[in-house]
């Protein structure tokens, strides 16, 4: 018969997640849709410039670009994550910024306490982890289905990790 580690046993995670913002549209999707657009601004643009209105044709090209960075600057928003893992012995909370920078927050999951923020139209408007001097907003770029799903799995996580 093996012989069980008490301790590795509590290290165990009994709930982990990987918070994402979500992107509807996939690389391929942006590809397609800055294809469309350069071509309906390129036969208009060229449309202008025929009848003499040749600056008309610059502006396409600078709503072109603009849409481009706009589309650039939300992809680089959806770098941001969050990892969050629970076990007997701690509560990891891993926050990645879309600018790469990290902070990582580990917490006594009998010392924390889980709050749900919410709103009778919307749902949940907000989610905050709070204890040891901390308080961690989670989930903050989710959409409301996500953070619904999201607060009900980590509540019973937490309640289970103390029941214990």
């Amino acid at each position: 018969m093996a012989k069980t580690n008490p301790s590795k046993d509590a290290d165990r995670p009994v709930f982990q997640a990987l918070l994402t913002p979500h992107r509807s549209l996939t690389r391929r999707g942006f590809v397609i849709l800055m294809s469309v657009l350069f071509a309906v601004s390129l036969v208009v643009g060229v449309f202008f410039m025929s009848i003499g209105a040749w600056p008309v044709f610059g502006f396409f090209g600078l709503d072109i670009l603009l849409i481009y960075v706009a589309f650039r600057l939300n992809y680089r928003a959806a770098r941001a994550k969050e990892e969050v893992s629970v076990s007997r012995t701690e509560l990891a909370i891993r926050k990645t910024a879309a600018s790469g920078r990290v902070r990582e927050h580990v917490l006594n999951p009998f010392w924390t306490r889980f709050f749900v923020a919410r709103h009778d139209e919307i749902g949940i408007t907000g989610m905050q982890v709070v204890g040891e001097g901390q308080d961690i907003t989670l989930g903050s770029f989710l959409n409301p289905d996500d953070r619904e799903s999201f607060a009900t799995a980590f509540s019973r996580a937490l309640a289970a990790v103390k029941a214990r």
